[in-house]
């Protein structure tokens, strides 16, 4: 949900999630991964940014920049037991989709406008040519419900909200603040996990499509 001119931001609290993980240990999710090496300008605006925002955001996050594409829930090679377990044979089917369906051209992405959800500071992601879109299709499984929002925007998260700090406290810095406005090239794209018991762990890539 974005943040609304009137009201407060949701801080994430520092603590383990229980009720939410229940023991299952391997968050799984389709991204495309925004490290410095390939787009070494887009990270060094990213960094400076977040290092703005430092005194509003959670502290020691290990979470790389990324863009989320489908949030596949907890990995399991057994029978999902939960509706937000996500097994192997459902990764197989997004591979099989993706290698004989999708248009595997690499293909570009605008990076714009700073942005804010209720519980998290962001750049927006521009998809005018709706490449994202067009992925998340193949990504569709008729027996799977994706683990997310209702409605998706494309976005490259700069951090999670400690405090809940007044809207337009946020909207105040956000006006203050250098755009950034940059095109970069996707060429690859990530199926991989975090764990789920340490808050705001680093992401392992565990299967890449190479885009031509």
């Amino acid at each position: 949900m974005y943040l609304k001119s009137h009201g407060w931001v949701i801080p994430t609290l520092s603590r383990d999630y229980p009720e939410w993980h229940r023991g299952r240990t391997t968050y799984a999710l389709w991204y495309i991964l925004i490290d410095r090496e390939k787009y070494p300008e887009l990270v060094d605006k990213l960094d400076q940014l977040q290092a703005s925002f430092s005194d509003l955001l959670l502290k020691n996050t290990q979470r790389q920049y990324h863009i989320t594409l489908y949030i596949c829930g907890f990995l399991t090679e057994q029978k999902p037991l939960y509706n937000d377990d996500f097994s192997m044979q459902c990764f197989e089917q997004q591979r099989w989709q993706l290698l004989n369906q999708c248009n595997k051209t690499s293909f570009q992405l605008e990076i714009n406008g700073l942005n804010s959800f209720t519980s998290a500071l962001f750049i927006n992601v521009n998809d005018d040519n709706n490449q994202l879109t067009d992925i998340r299709q193949k990504l569709h499984l008729p027996d799977h419900q994706e683990i997310a929002a209702l409605q998706y925007h494309p976005h490259i998260t700069l951090g999670l909200y400690r405090d809940a700090y007044p809207s337009q406290q946020i909207f105040n810095r956000m006006q203050k603040t250098p755009e950034i406005d940059l095109k970069i090239t996707i060429d690859q794209l990530h199926f991989g996990y975090y764990q789920a018991q340490q808050l705001q762990s680093p992401l392992h890539s565990v299967y890449c499509l190479q885009l031509e």
